[in-house]
């Protein structure tokens, strides 16, 4: 089945209207509330972060390749993943755009903050994968139509306390996710089953603890460097393969 462009990215397109219109809501309230009003906003969203993060977290778990652990590679994963990050220097790159689209877009104060935990949030998860892989091969957008409402309700909430920094994730989400879709027919080959492939698993469990990351950010407990850790979701279906072939 020859599907066209729409066909194959339309949930993208719904994903970032999603993300564009909950930003301009949050935009709005955010200077219609006091201050404590936006950090209890902000806590809820990193509550909520934290149990996405530790239920994606559960996916090592049920991930192995021969006689090693999930738990093992993903551990294997984040701290060579992070490695790679700090070399690479993925955290202040990453930082160095959202400053770039603030001085662009005129942004106020969180901008980068705002731009680099939504574009994070949005793009790192199984929802994406997945939903890429059946909107671009069969045309079906019902995954990422759920996850446009999720991200767009998480718009509403960030941009509140972050701003107009949060809107610029689309265009990561645009890219990352529309990108994903295209190339829809050759994650298929390797992954038939990307709901139950350890490949899949294993990446959807590094992302989680990821995401846990993020979660401990938005609630100021530490400063994790979560864009350090991108390598790590690369490095996992690879450490996969070199773990199945030597077992």
């Amino acid at each position: 089945m020859d599907l066209g462009f729409w066909a194959k990215t339309s949930g993208t397109w719904v994903n970032v209207g999603a993300v564009l219109l909950g930003s301009f809501v949050g935009v709005l309230i955010r200077g219609r509330l006091p201050g404590r009003m936006q950090r209890i906003i902000v806590q809820g969203v990193g509550l909520v972060t934290l149990f996405i993060g530790f239920s994606m977290a559960g996916s090592l778990g049920q991930a192995r390749a021969g006689a090693v652990d999930g738990v093992i590679l993903g551990l294997l994963a984040l701290v060579l993943g992070g490695l790679a990050g700090e070399a690479l220097g993925l955290e202040e790159w990453l930082e160095q755009l959202g400053e770039l689209l603030k001085a662009r877009f005129r942004g106020g104060g969180g901008f980068t903050e705002g731009f680099v935990a939504a574009s994070l949030l949005f793009c790192v998860g199984p929802m994406t994968l997945i939903g890429s892989i059946n909107n671009g091969l069969v045309g079906d957008p019902t995954l990422l139509l759920i996850k446009s409402t999720l991200d767009g309700l998480s718009s509403v909430a960030l941009a509140a306390s972050f701003g107009p920094g949060v809107a610029a994730s689309a265009l990561v989400v645009l890219v990352y996710q529309g990108g994903l879709s295209l190339a829809a027919g050759g994650l298929a080959a390797a992954v038939p089953d990307p709901a139950t492939d350890p490949r899949v698993l294993l990446v959807t469990g590094v992302g989680g603890l990821m995401i846990l990351g993020l979660g401990i950010n938005l609630l100021e407990l530490t400063r994790v460097r979560v864009a350090s850790f991108l390598p790590a979701l690369v490095l996992a279906p690879l450490l996969w393969y070199v773990a199945k072939v030597l077992s």
